[in-house]
């Protein structure tokens, strides 16, 4: 079942860069902002999800996999990224907030953890 759910964010995480990439620059400079927003919402949301820093990976890939497959361009001259500010700040902010969200990952306890001596009933 884990591995249902690393596959299943993973491709969350495609359809996240691919819907990022459009967006992007599409709705300049709010599309950057929904877009990088969304991406980190992706990577928080897996590593709340399985409470582990695996469950950002998996988005991650994912989006970068995504992201990159889209930068090249193809023999008719079309491409989805071009040369701006937008689209080097989209590439590399979403994989610093792939870095971040890594970092900020909580794994060490559960989702709704009370430390004990907080719990009701506890001796002090």
């Amino acid at each position: 079942m884990r591995i249902a759910v690393y596959v299943g964010l993973g491709v969350l995480g495609v359809v996240g860069g691919i819907a990022g990439s459009l967006i992007q620059a599409g709705w300049s400079p709010l599309g950057l902002l929904l877009s990088l927003a969304g991406a980190a919402a992706l990577f928080l949301g897996g590593a709340l999800l399985t409470r582990s820093r695996a469950g950002v990976g998996a988005p991650a890939a994912g989006w970068v996999l995504a992201v990159l497959a889209l930068t090249g361009s193809r023999p008719q001259g079309d491409f989805i990224f071009a040369t701006g500010a937008t689209s080097y700040i989209f590439l590399l902010g979403g994989m610093v907030l792939a870095g971040v969200c890594w970092a900020l990952a909580p794994v060490g306890r559960p989702m709704f953890w009370v430390p004990p001596e907080r719990l009701p009933g506890a001796r002090r």
